[in-house]
């Protein structure tokens, strides 16, 4: 990765460099408003780009540094936000027909805050309909992976990926309600974290599921990751399910390093028959790596987590489908049919059904919480495999969101949102067919500073997050 060249910088380096006065924020969003141009019509990764809006921003940033106003880190870097997130005066589709014309009258929380933080707001991002994944036809263009624009990008906070990987923002937000931050890191090859439950505020947000939904940042760098996070976390009187614990600085133990941090490695997650040996070799490498840096590992059992999949759908398709119920019966029309047959399916769903699924998922949340007493973090593969064809990731029956398929890739995140704690996704290295591959670390409730600490020590040494994509120079 180039740091003379702009779009190249990690946030760190850009706010450096608009404190000596060697770049502005007037300079640097035109900069990404002109890679946009040139790269979205063919990566699909915004809905709306907010050119005008954004260099006003910019140039309100410049003229407040020169004054002396610091915002801090974020202070005239350019971000841009998946389209759940609703910002003033903007359409807020959720990647849907059903909300095409929807603009939003107010701000939500996290746009204010980002807004006070300084950023620069670039636009709204792509996504899988309403957050929920296997969309089959967007109606706003497909987000294209960046590595291969013939594979996924993930869901469902894809065009957040696409964005942070081909240079097209410095930094986004995405959502995660089962993995939807994770999976599309891990596939596009930056870093992205799912911060406990209730860390951060969803007022403004289009929800999924009421008792897993969270937003957090998605990055080139730990740091970065850290440092969006610390801009939009803590405790939002609008959002009653927030945390009045407070938020600490994440940068403070970032470079403590992994020695003496105790791993556990689920072996339900390392000896599933599905799991490709690519993937499996490279997370072991990074574990490796870990032990090497002063860190201990052993093998150890979640054994429920087999299930969480399963688990995760009955309990969040069903929360989704109580929101969207007046929509499906009054226009079913404007639905992907894949998002449709889910929700629907949900609508049916028994209470029996439901009532099991969270009583499974206490009994997840319990193994995690028993590990993570052992455990400093949890390690595991983000994922079984590495990004798979648009085709087969798009209403093909069997494929990737189909099915058993579909289940079984669940078992790796599902897990962490389940029990409500942080978990991150960073590169790890790269399959034979040049795909990223991505860690995942999983950590104590409202430990993320623990979490950005073995993610960080591992990211130090290794090279995988300084590559870039090949159309993303």
């Amino acid at each position: 990765m180039n740091e003379q060249i702009p779009h190249a910088l990690s946030i760190e380096n850009a706010a450096g460099a608009l404190r000596t006065g060697s770049l502005s924020a007037v300079d640097l969003t035109r900069a990404y408003l002109d890679r946009i141009d040139a790269r979205n019509d063919r990566l699909g990764a915004y809905i709306t780009v907010m050119r005008e809006t954004a260099l006003a921003q910019a140039e309100r940033a410049d003229h407040a540094l020169a004054a002396g106003e610091d915002r801090g880190a974020l202070h005239g870097i350019p971000i841009a936000i998946k389209d759940i997130i609703d910002a003033q005066g903007v359409r807020t589709t959720a990647g849907s027909r059903v909300l095409a014309d929807n603009v939003a009258d107010s701000d939500s929380t996290i746009t204010e805050r980002l807004e006070r933080a300084g950023a620069v707001l670039l636009g709204k991002l792509n996504l899988s309909e309403f957050a929920i994944g296997g969309t089959i036809d967007h109606p706003f263009g497909t987000p294209r992976n960046p590595w291969n624009t013939g594979h996924s990008a993930g869901g469902s906070s894809s065009g957040s990926g696409v964005a942070v990987a081909a240079g097209l923002c410095a930094g986004a937000l995405g959502s995660d309600t089962g993995g939807s931050i994770r999976g599309p890191a891990a596939f596009c090859g930056i870093v992205g974290i799912r911060p406990t439950y209730g860390r951060v505020t969803r007022h403004g947000v289009a929800p999924m599921c009421w008792s897993m939904d969270t937003v957090g940042p998605m990055t080139r760098t730990v740091r970065d990751c850290a440092i969006m996070l610390a801009a939009i976390a803590g405790r939002d009187e609008r959002d009653s399910t927030t945390s009045r614990t407070p938020v600490p600085d994440y940068l403070a133990s970032m470079e403590d390093g992994a020695g003496g941090l105790s791993v556990g490695l689920p072996r339900e997650m390392f000896e599933y028959e599905a799991l490709s040996a690519e993937t499996r070799d490279a997370v072991m490498r990074a574990v490796t790596v870990f032990e090497e840096l002063g860190a201990s590992s052993e093998q150890m059992s979640l054994p429920t987590t087999e299930h969480s999949g399963a688990v995760f759908v009955a309990s969040a398709d069903v929360d989704a489908a109580s929101f969207h119920e007046p929509w499906i019966r009054s226009r079913p029309q404007d639905y992907d049919w894949s998002t449709r047959i889910r929700l629907e399916s949900a609508l049916l769903t028994p209470s029996t059904a439901y009532v099991r699924a969270q009583r499974a998922r206490a009994t997840i949340r319990r193994e995690l919480l028993e590990a993570l007493e052992r455990y400093d973090v949890l390690v595991m593969p983000t994922g079984p495999v590495v990004a798979p064809t648009l085709a087969a990731s798009t209403g093909s029956p069997g494929g990737y969101y189909q099915g058993r398929s579909d289940l079984g890739r669940r078992r790796y995140t599902s897990p962490a949102a389940l029990a409500g704690l942080p978990a991150i996704s960073v590169p790890c290295g790269f399959s034979s067919a040049g795909l990223p591959i991505g860690v995942q670390i999983i950590g104590r409730p409202f430990d993320e500073a623990t979490v950005f600490r073995a993610a960080r020590a591992y990211e130090r040494v290794t090279e995988w997050h300084t590559i870039a994509p090949d159309n993303a120079p």
